[in-house]
């Protein structure tokens, strides 16, 4: 019986169409197994590698017209051998400790690449790949390509996540960029369900404050938002002193304010490949119903839980509402309540959202996302977006703008 060994073949050089296919008819010629193989291609230059095991008396030949027809190709080749005993180690190691990195930006430099990837080696992790999935920036019309995003394969022990996780909080906070760092598993690529926060993340502004502006409560009101927003009163009774302000207002002016919504950037994008791929589609919010149908009807979002306020028979508000306070605790039950509706596992989740009352959705889902959020909300969350538009979220999920965009 004929002895077999592995050998590392690397190929870089100019890519040309047929050149996998040259080195793959010698490796046929000689019955030679692929037990890995990996290319990548970089404006036309290529980096291919194969791990290939054959037999021992024909490695040499192999070798010889592997070597030659590289340079007929014009391009370099190298042979390294792998040991059975490291083989092995390859082999137990395969789909463990295997991780994401994202990092997002509206140009990435790099300065912000080298922050990123020390932070990676500072942990013991090494990076299997590196993958655009931003379209590439255009020199002449660089307003046509507002974000850059590069996604990072990552393998390793990692011995403390929660280190990892702060010391890419702080560097995306001094490199003005966002990250998202997440175990590739089998949910990785299969999230399902998706809950957003309305106010200041769907849309850019605070319904309570647009509607305490039209009953002339406008600053009263703002100021105790804020105050609920970043954590300092507890959200019922916030809203509750809010909405009595509001004691008065013709119901009327909703339509107006609806019509008039201010959308965040990247929305229309996000909901337009969202419902194409899918994805069940939420709204669990603080505010109001009337806002939330609103964008129901807009986008085809499935499901919407908020706030009803209650008006009289003069079709004016009375300021209080109807039914049960829609706050953290409630965002949370609902996230759980969808999922198990929708039979979706937990891990297959995402939320966004960007206050304080967010954070417990955003703790329960399997991807939290803050989005220019409070510093105690981003604090909290292990993924966040604070420097692009709401179709960031795609590229944490694995999107490239080729797919995106077709």
């Amino acid at each position: 019986m004929n002895s077999k060994e592995q050998i590392l073949v690397r190929i870089t050089g100019q890519d040309r169409p047929g050149l996998t296919a040259s080195v793959m008819a010698i490796l046929a010629k000689y019955e030679a197994e692929v037990l890995d193989i990996g290319q990548a291609d970089i404006h036309s230059t290529l980096s291919l590698g194969i791990l290939m095991r054959v037999n021992e008396q024909m490695s040499g030949q192999v070798m010889k017209e592997l070597l030659f027809k590289a340079t007929e190709l014009q391009v370099n080749i190298g042979f390294s051998p792998i040991t059975d005993d490291l083989y092995e180690q390859w082999v137990g190691q395969q789909g463990k400790n295997r991780y994401i990195l994202t990092i997002i930006a509206r140009s990435l430099s790099a300065r912000q690449i080298e922050a990123a990837t020390k932070v990676v080696a500072n942990h013991g992790l090494n990076i299997d790949s590196i993958l655009r999935l931003t379209g590439r920036k255009s020199i002449l019309h660089p307003e046509k390509n507002v974000r850059a995003c590069i996604e990072f394969s990552l393998r390793g022990a990692l011995a403390d996540r929660a280190l990892l996780q702060s010391d890419l909080m702080h560097m995306a906070a001094d490199m003005q960029m966002d990250f998202s760092f997440q175990h590739d598993d089998m949910f990785r690529r299969m999230r399902r369900l998706i809950c957003f926060d309305m106010d200041s993340t769907l849309i850019q502004t605070e319904c309570i404050d647009e509607l305490a502006i039209r009953a002339g409560v406008g600053d009263k009101v703002k100021a105790i938002t804020e105050r609920a927003m970043r954590g300092e009163l507890d959200f019922k009774q916030s809203f509750t002193q809010r909405v009595a302000l509001l004691k008065g207002l013709d119901v009327s002016v909703m339509q107006d304010i609806a019509e008039h919504l201010p959308i965040t950037e990247g929305v229309d994008r996000l909901m337009t490949v969202l419902k194409r791929c899918g994805y069940k589609i939420a709204i669990l919010s603080g505010g109001f119903t009337f806002f939330g149908e609103y964008l129901q009807r807009k986008y085809g979002i499935d499901y919407v839980y908020a706030n009803e306020l209650e008006v009289d028979e003069n079709g004016k508000l009375t300021g209080r509402y109807v039914g049960d306070v829609v706050d953290g605790k409630r965002k949370a039950e609902l996230l759980r309540l969808i999922a198990q509706v929708e039979k979706v596992n937990l891990a297959q989740t995402i939320a966004v959202g960007d206050g304080a009352n967010d954070l417990p959705m955003i703790s329960q889902a399997g991807l939290g996302i803050a989005f220019h959020a409070k510093p105690r909300v981003v604090a909290n969350a292990k993924q966040s977006i604070n420097t692009i538009g709401l179709d960031g979220v795609l590229y944490f999920l694995g999107f490239k703008d080729s797919y995106i965009d077709s």
